[in-house]
């Protein structure tokens, strides 16, 4: 969805770091690069959920899974000062796919930020260097969201009603197959196009609704501020 996404807004996205189980994939890390995207995707953090009825189900029982995602904005060096002293860095043989090469040389890298506790590890690339590289974009990209995270908890502390914080305790959207629906219970928000969402076409019209909210939400809060009177002189 969000690769064809990209692809209709002439967006870059790259893959930085992928962790699979056979065809299943457990984690991966997107790179998404072009105008505007973490103003559009910001609102696509959570946990979205999947109600379907598999091909191998005989009974016709709906089955539900869930998947969990994080938008974080790009972290320049600058914004971000990491320590080398507060890093582990470890190296060893990445596994998968990849030629002889990547299973006999020590290319893949984890490194961890001791005092968050923060660790991410890379093995798409053939070189320890570059895995390193891109390890340390993701670091600064965590860490920055980490930051932002707690400086937004504290900006909102007084709101009832946060809209595309990306709470994972809570789902934020449910695709359901079988009834060709797309429900955003942020804004309990439905549309019966399936198809559209998966191809892309069709989440345009989600964000735009998360955004509208959002935005007056935002003017609510101004009013709320304006409405303080300050204490007699």
């Amino acid at each position: 969805m969000y690769e064809k996404y990209a692809q209709l807004r002439k967006w870059k996205l790259e893959t930085m770091s992928m962790d699979s189980e056979g065809d299943k994939i457990k984690e991966i890390v997107l790179k998404v690069s072009g105008r505007g995207v973490f103003g559009v995707l910001m609102f696509e953090s959570g946990v979205h959920r999947e109600q379907r009825v598999p091909a191998t189900e005989t009974q016709g029982r709906v089955h539900t899974s869930t998947a969990t995602v994080a938008v974080l904005p790009h972290a320049a060096n600058v914004n971000i000062v990491i320590k080398e002293s507060d890093l582990r860095i470890d190296v060893f043989r990445a596994s998968g796919k990849g030629g002889q090469h990547v299973n006999t040389t020590d290319s893949a890298v984890r490194i961890t930020h001791i005092p968050t506790g923060i660790s991410v590890e890379n093995q798409q690339e053939r070189s320890q260097i570059q895995n390193r590289e891109r390890a340390m974009q993701v670091l600064r990209a965590r860490m920055y969201e980490r930051e932002r995270s707690r400086l937004d908890l504290e900006r909102r502390a007084s709101r009832n009603k946060l809209i595309g914080s990306g709470d994972r305790s809570e789902k934020c959207r449910t695709y359901n197959y079988a009834q060709n629906r797309v429900t955003d219970h942020r804004i309990n928000f439905s549309m019966f196009n399936i198809e559209g969402m998966m191809n892309g076409t069709a989440l345009q019209i989600v964000i735009d609704q998360l955004r509208i909210q959002h935005d007056l939400d935002e003017l609510a809060s101004m009013d709320n501020f304006d409405d303080i009177s300050p204490p007699n002189q």
